[in-house]
């Protein structure tokens, strides 16, 4: 398979609504192998289709803790969700920024694997989060636009300072929580 150029802040496919998958082949198939060399490549957790240009409701997942799960979505939808957890998030398509954000705690997502079969997950804690942050971005929504409007303003400052808005994520900007 392949890794493919990850889409950064500013690229306007990051603003897509995604459009649902009618049939699962063999072409998603592969872009589901992409996503996760991709994902691999880039050190996250988490990777949306529309992060490499394809804007279709695909995402892809690998969470080591507590447990290790990974997995692909197509056409996944939160049916449930309850609690809250406030965490630091960081993004793929925006390296270097993180900040706090509120979630759901706890989420139900329904879904197709990668052979077309229906599949629920129960997720908590950091799926939960990976899990809502990818479908995000398939809704054309950025952990971004989920912090107050000065947070925000902070968030796009320091992006807009940024030397070369187009290189890959250095080291120094790794955490404990890797970028979805």
């Amino acid at each position: 398979m392949s890794v493919r150029r990850i889409r950064l802040l500013g690229d306007p496919v990051l603003r897509e609504v995604a459009e649902p998958v009618d049939r699962v082949d063999e072409d998603v198939r592969v872009l589901i192998d992409d996503l996760m060399d991709t994902m691999y490549e880039a050190d996250g957790i988490g990777l949306a289709a529309t992060q490499v240009g394809v804007p279709i409701r695909v995402l892809v997942y690998e969470v080591r803790e507590p447990e290790d799960v990974r997995g692909a979505l197509i056409n996944p939808r939160i049916i449930e969700t309850s609690g809250r957890q406030k965490e630091e998030e960081g993004c793929l398509s925006i390296p270097d920024l993180r900040e706090i954000v509120q979630r759901a705690g706890r989420v139900v997502v329904e879904g197709l694997d990668a052979d077309g079969e229906k599949v629920r997950i129960e997720a908590e804690g950091l799926l939960s989060r990976c899990l809502q942050h990818e479908i995000d971005h398939l809704d054309g929504v950025l952990f971004i636009d989920r912090v107050s409007p000065l947070k925000r303003k902070m968030l796009l400052n320091k992006w807009s300072k940024r030397p070369d808005k187009w290189s890959k994520r250095p080291e120094s900007a790794r955490s404990a929580t890797p970028p979805m």
